[in-house]
């Protein structure tokens, strides 16, 4: 749950970028870890460890699926307690803490809930998280789904504005639009962080530092996280060159131990105990965890005609979802679906494939079609069964007369054979699946799922909780399955290295076809399209806006590189937010009363006024620069 301590000071939502720490003058610490040592199940999962978070730092925290970073996160943030070390936070430093399943007990509304704790007249930070977290304030915790809880989770966090945020994946449940809006929030933040979430893009955009935890022990490297691969196969390969040495060296002291001359063996004592220590250490060593055993096996070929929709169409009660959509889906394609969430993305893919039947239109499909879907919620997963009854107990996977095989790809396999493959251990096959991770859930899923041939996979949000190493992994074996791939997502990493074709859903019943992925996608929409005009900058009299762009895609017809191009794109709904944001402070300001009872808050809102204005301006000015050259 977010949270920290009331009546703490509290910074703007939205605050100027940190000014660059120079000289030899060290930040102040917000978040000092001693020592911390910690043990679940008779199983040591940090040993010895320390950390020292300071002001300005932005640090994601990466490492396996089951390695403790959500546990270290706790522990940070004062849940866990650690068996033993000192866990300092200074005084006057609060911490806050958005953890994956929320507890909103006790409370009425996701607003209630994300309020709680404000000092009267501050709702406005809410208000402005809610619209761009996309939730309703006002929904019942008790009809609330798990993605709207943590939404208001994470709005409640970033209006309480803590010196030090921990957020463990806060990208779960968002759409892009979301992403970005949040991105935004946190680069232009004073607040320090540390950052769990398996969203590279999102990561390579904020952060500094890097703390990857790895066999218990935790590394620590001051550059941000599009330096992590290089880092961590440069730690791996000298590591790898040591245990090669002392190998080695076991093996020359092995061999004198036998062939040494046996009358000088009692004045060897010492060598022989030295050897002994080598192979002690040796023994000692925590073997690297390997990747998880991901294969797919794409059955008979289907037609080369896999899905053929023409004039679908989609409504609920007087909401539009789909207006006439036409798609040839052909073998060997991987088509990704984007949009905000609601806009109708896994609806369209269930009338792809047949679950449910289009308003209008008719959808064909191919011959020899063999179907399996990694579902976002994964319902396909009884929580309260265990591993082994989870792949053992489904039909499809069940050995005629055998408890404890499964059939693998035509193949029968023991059930915990096959769970090692997607590395859990003995211990976790008798466990229930409500014990595993986000991740470990995940990694059940595609166990089941890559335990069948398919011909068409149906990936709806396969990257949620997946560590590194896994998502690597799944683009490969998506890069040599011989079938088709239908996904939806919100990594736009994970978009650009997988999808042949992006069929983007604005929201508005329309659906776009866009070769390539994400990044392709943005740069072939139409100018018009990225920057409407209702949200364009209004002209002033000093330098009027320039002619509107003849349509057709951005890419190559602007003087802007990539970076300027998305820049351009962004711009619009950045000025909206500031303006939206100006008007709730004006409104505030506007109490009469309110320099007298409250001149703290009164001097803070002025200056939060005084900000947002300067920012608007620039990025009015901003906006009109890129759009001229754009042009020019």
């Amino acid at each position: 749950m977010a949270g920290v301590a009331p009546g703490r000071r509290r910074a703007p939502l939205t605050a100027a970028a940190p000014r660059h720490i120079c000289g030899t003058m060290a930040r102040a610490p917000l978040l000092q870890l001693t020592d911390i040592s910690l043990t679940f199940g008779g199983n040591p999962v940090f040993e010895g460890l320390n950390l020292t978070v300071q002001q300005g730092d932005r640090l994601a925290l990466v490492g396996r699926n089951g390695s403790g970073k959500s546990t270290l996160m706790k522990v940070m943030a004062g849940l866990v307690e650690p068996d033993a070390g000192q866990v300092i936070t200074p005084a006057g430093i609060h911490v806050g803490y958005m953890e994956q399943d929320p507890d909103l007990s006790g409370f009425a509304t996701l607003g209630d809930f994300a309020r709680a704790g404000l000092a009267e007249g501050e709702d406005y930070r809410v208000e402005m998280a809610a619209e761009g977290l996309k939730f309703d304030p006002d929904r019942a915790v008790a009809t609330a789904s798990g993605g709207e809880r943590r939404r208001a989770a994470l709005a409640r966090l970033l209006a309480e504005a803590p010196e030090l945020m921990l957020l463990d994946e806060p990208t779960n449940h968002l759409d892009i639009e979301a992403i970005g809006w949040l991105e935004e929030q946190l680069s232009t933040s004073k607040t320090g962080f540390v950052l769990i979430s398996h969203d590279r893009a999102f990561l390579r955009a904020l952060t500094r530092g890097t703390l990857w935890i790895d066999r218990g022990e935790m590394r620590r490297q001051d550059r941000g996280f599009e330096h992590f691969e290089e880092w961590r196969e440069t730690v791996w390969a000298a590591e790898d060159e040591a245990r090669h040495k002392l190998d080695r060296k076991i093996k020359a002291e092995a061999r004198w131990a036998v062939e040494g001359i046996s009358a000088r063996r009692k004045r060897n004592q010492g060598r022989l105990r030295a050897l002994a220590g080598l192979r002690e250490e040796r023994a000692g060593q925590i073997r690297r965890q390997g990747t998880a055993a991901l294969e797919l096996d794409a059955g008979p070929q289907s037609g080369k005609r896999v899905i053929d929709a023409k004039g679908i169409s989609k409504s609920f009660g007087d909401r539009v979802i789909l207006k006439p959509f036409d798609l040839r889906v052909l073998r060997g394609d991987r088509v990704a679906f984007v949009g905000p969430n609601g806009a109708g993305k896994t609806t369209l893919i269930k009338m792809l494939t047949g679950e449910i039947a289009p308003d209008t239109g008719e959808v064909r499909h191919g011959t020899n079609l063999e179907i399996a879907v990694f579902d976002q919620a994964r319902s396909a997963i009884d929580e309260t069964v265990t591993l082994w009854d989870a792949l053992a107990g489904d039909a499809a996977m069940r050995v005629s007369g055998r408890s404890d095989q499964v059939m693998v790809r035509g193949n029968p396999r023991h059930v915990v054979a096959y769970l090692k493959d997607f590395l859990f251990d003995d211990a976790q096959a008798r466990a229930p699946v409500g014990s595993l991770s986000g991740g470990e859930k995940a990694r059940l899923l595609l166990a089941r799922i890559m335990a069948r041939p398919s011909n068409l996979l149906v990936l709806d949000e396969p990257t949620n909780d997946l560590d590194v190493e896994t998502l690597d992994l799944l683009q490969d074996i998506l890069g040599d399955y011989d079938g088709t791939v239908l996904l939806v997502s919100h990594d736009r990493d994970f978009i650009d290295r997988v999808a042949t074709a992006t069929v983007a859903m604005e929201g508005d019943g329309h659906a776009t076809i866009y070769p390539g992925g994400w990044s392709d996608y943005r740069a072939q929409r139409p100018q018009a399209a990225a920057v409407p005009q209702a949200s364009r900058p209004a002209p002033t009299a000093a330098r009027p806006p320039p002619a509107k762009p003849a349509p057709g895609p951005m890419a190559g017809r602007t003087g802007l590189n990539f970076s300027e191009r998305k820049r351009l794109e962004a711009l619009p709904a950045i000025i909206e937010r500031l303006e939206a944001e100006i008007g709730k402070l004006t409104e505030f300001l506007a109490s009469p009363d309110l320099f007298q009872t409250a001149p703290a808050k009164f001097a803070k809102a002025s200056e939060g006024l005084v900000e947002r204005q300067a920012a608007l301006a620039a990025a009015e000015e901003e906006w009109l620069t890129l759009a001229e050259r754009g042009e020019g």
